[in-house]
């Protein structure tokens, strides 16, 4: 009975060292899992900061090239329609050279042919006489 008693002494104590073993590793494993939810967490909030610092710089920067667009668009459009104009005028100028041109070459000839019609009016007055 003696050897049985000391059997189940033995066991027992086997069994409470590994109980007070494996508190321990709960313990250690608890630790570990709330530092790693505080690091978690930090890294989290330096990537939202950081993630929001890009964004404010993405939307200045987006703003600086909308508004240099925007300022070269308006002063291409206005050297366009300064252009324009510049083209209009000389088309003007040259279109009115043209008319007068012509006009006179028709006004020349116009009396020209009347000249000529009278010509034969008195030649035909001649020869009816």
């Amino acid at each position: 009975m003696k050897s049985r008693l000391a059997t189940i002494l033995a066991a027992l104590l086997l069994g409470s060292a590994g109980l007070a073993y494996s508190q321990g590793v709960a313990s250690d494993v608890d630790k570990a899992a709330k530092d790693t939810g505080k690091e978690t967490k930090k890294v989290a909030k330096k990537t939202a900061h950081g993630t929001a610092k890009a964004a404010d710089k993405t939307e200045d920067a987006t703003e600086a090239a909308a508004k240099d667009t925007a300022h070269a668009t308006k002063k291409v459009a206005k050297k366009t329609a300064k252009g324009t104009e510049k083209a209009a005028e000389k088309t003007e100028d040259t279109t009115e050279a043209a008319a007068k041109k012509t006009g006179h070459a028709t006004k020349k000839g116009a009396k020209d042919v009347g000249h000529g019609v009278k010509k034969s009016a008195k030649k035909t007055e001649d020869v009816v006489k």
